[in-house]
This record gives C-alpha cells, structure tokens and sequence, in this order.
C-alpha cells in the first residue's frame, strides 16, 4: 500500500507576506511605469496658454485691445509629433489672435542630417501655414542657424511668413501703426540692432528675438527706449524642473531671463517656455505654452 503525503500546510503569515510582496512590486511596477510615462507622453503634451496683458506706452486706439499670440521652440520632428503641432495650431485658431509671433527654433540641428533637416523645415512651415490669422511674423532660432537664414527664409516666404532677420515691418489697423522688428539669433550671431528697430519709430515697437538674455544688450543700445515689449525663447523654462531645486539644465543665452515676464528698464520681456523639447522627450513641471498678450493704452 502506498501512502500519500500531503505537502505541509502554509502558514496564514506566510501566505499574507507572500500577497503583500507581490502587491508591492505590482505597485512598484506601476509607480516606475507611471513616473517613465508622465514626463514623456503626458506633460510633454499638456499645452497651457497664459494670458497677459501688456499696458503700452503710447499705443495707438486702434490697438487698444490688439491680441498677440506667441508660439516658440517647436523642434519639428525630431521630438514634436506632426499630430501634437496640429493640435498646437488649433489651439492657437481657437484664440483668434490679430498677430502670431513666432520666435524661433522649428526644427532641431540633429544627426540625421541636412536634407532630414530642410525636410522636417518643410513639414514645419506647412504645419504654421495653417495658423488663421493674416498678420503673421517669425525670426531664426540658434538650432535654425544649422540651415542658414538664406535656406529658412523662402521656405516661409512659401507659406506668406515673413522672416525678420534684422528688420522691422509695420501693422497697420485703422489708418494706425505698431512696429513689428525682429533680430537674427542672439546665440550664433551678433544681431544689427539699428536695422532692426527702427530710427525714429512713430509707434510702440514690439521685438522679436529668439533668446531672452539678449534683453540686457537691447536696453543699453541708444535704441533701446524705442522697445516697449520684446518677445523670446530659447530657455524652454528649463524643460526639466524638479520641486525645491529648479531647472536642471539651461541653455547659454537663456539663463537669466528663463520664463514668464520681466521688465527690464523701461521694456517688457516675456520668455515662453516653447512647445517641443530637445536632449530628451523630456518635460516635468514646465509644460508647453503658447502665450496670448491683449495690449492696452498704458
């Protein structure tokens, strides 16, 4: 005859420890999902749109009220999904701006080469095409210096976009005027500012110029005063920043004006944090932006 022994039995604590160790690590690899997911798929896309309003000294009555949106870094596509600039765009037609200020960096200088480069330029400049709004400017970037202002500018002209490389443009409204001006990019050349702005403007100008720390070589250049409100980018707001401790990485030119409004003199300056992401497809605590500026008789 053989007998069956049954295996012993498993202690009640045993079996509760077992449950708990595999809960925790179950949690634990949710947690650690969750933590690789929420900066790459989640913040990177969760677009926030300040809105400010900008008093302006001298700013003509049919501008009382003029909206100005802005829309800076967008890297196409190394990083920056088509679907999420589409999504972008919408967001910017909703807010029926009367001005879109674009402020440099489309695309991103990358290893995959020149023609990949003015391919995804391309791509970019279609995608901007469709923002609806008639009054619509834009200036380079340092990664847009990889192709060259002579390469960029057609390809905007393209799609009716007006690259401001040192030079000023008015905006008529009303049988009145502001003065758009934008400099070439502050971090791989030396701007022109007395092109740029101009001599004896008869209206507020406003300045576009893709890295912020240029603010402090604006205000102390003789045309200086003539800027009320000037526009940039560059810094992404730090792109990384963890509570307690602040950006983790920011890039030269945008490391003392990082994000949102200052004024500097007499002038204004607003950084926006931009839309793509370089190094990593990586945001944390420093969403997307695009910026809605009403501007009013000061």
């Amino acid at each position: 005859m053989t007998v069956k022994l049954a295996d012993p039995p498993v202690a009640e604590h045993e079996t509760k420890k077992f449950l708990t160790r595999r809960k925790f690590l179950y949690g634990a690899g949710l947690a650690t999902a969750g933590a690789a997911l929420y900066p790459t798929e989640i913040a990177r896309h969760e677009i926030s749109v300040p809105t400010l309003d900008i008093a302006i000294r001298n700013l003509p009555t049919a501008f009382d009220g003029f909206r100005i949106a802005q829309i800076s870094d967008i890297h196409y596509d190394e990083y920056t999904e088509p679907w999420f600039v589409r999504r972008v765009i919408d967001r910017v037609n909703s807010l029926a701006p009367d001005l879109v200020a674009f402020t440099g960096d489309y695309i991103s200088f990358a290893p995959l080469g020149r023609d990949f480069v003015i391919g995804a330029m391309r791509r970019c400049a279609e995608a901007m095409a469709r923002v609806n709004c008639s009054q619509r400017f834009a200036v380079m970037g340092n990664h847009d210096s990889y192709l060259g202002a002579p390469t960029i500018v057609p390809i905007l002209a393209e799609v009716g976009i007006p690259m401001l490389v040192n030079q000023h443009a008015p905006v008529e409204r009303q049988g009145q005027r502001i003065w758009i001006a934008g400099v070439h990019d502050p971090i791989t050349h030396v701007p022109d500012l007395d092109a740029a702005i101009p001599s004896h403007p008869d209206a507020p100008v406003i300045l576009l110029s893709h890295g912020p720390d240029y603010a402090d070589t604006v205000a102390s250049h003789p045309r200086g005063p003539l800027v009320n409100l000037m526009l940039s980018g560059h810094s992404h707001g730090g792109q990384v920043r963890f509570p307690f401790v602040g950006p983790m990485h920011l890039p030269e030119g945008g490391r003392k004006y990082v994000e949102g409004l200052f004024r500097i003199g007499g002038m204004q300056l607003y950084v926006n944090r931009g839309i793509g992401t370089v190094g990593l497809p990586i945001r944390l605590n420093c969403p997307p932006e695009i910026t809605l500026f009403t501007l009013w008789r000061a």
